[in-house]
């Protein structure tokens, strides 16, 4: 099992790689779009969630955040759970910009997918409902 989990691993990583590279929608850094699609998924959310869900240092997060905010993407807001902290949430070009990532994202992945026999094909489409459960208790 450890060398097909190894594959997987490496795999995985050259294709999120390729993904990457491809994307044209964004010229954010690697960490900048992380925390972007995880402050769309989980807004509002306190930097310091941020940091443990990335994963980065928070210093990395809080400069990740700020990079965003001048960017327009983002900004900060009072939690609506504890009013002494902030909470970071999309702006609309934020969400624009989620929406193209991921909907460019997609197609680019498609496009590998479709190399794939139907069966083939199927059985990753069927692995990533799995791997959205293990990835959701991170």
């Amino acid at each position: 099992m450890a060398q097909e989990t190894l594959q997987l691993l490496v795999s995985m990583h050259r294709i999120v790689r390729h993904l990457r590279r491809s994307r044209t929608t964004t010229v954010l850094h690697p960490t900048q779009f992380l925390a972007l699609m995880l402050i769309a998924d989980e807004q509002p959310i306190r930097i310091g969630e941020i940091a443990a869900r990335v994963p980065c240092s928070q210093p990395t997060a809080t400069t990740t955040v700020a990079g965003l905010e001048d960017a327009g993407l983002v900004r900060r807001e009072q939690d609506p759970v504890d009013g002494r902290a902030t909470a970071v949430v999309l702006t609309e070009a934020g969400a624009e910009m989620v929406e193209a990532s991921g909907q460019q994202a997609a197609e680019e992945l498609a496009k590998l997918l479709r190399r794939l026999d139907e069966a083939d094909r199927d059985l990753v489409l069927r692995a990533g409902t799995v791997l959205a459960q293990i990835a959701d208790d991170l």
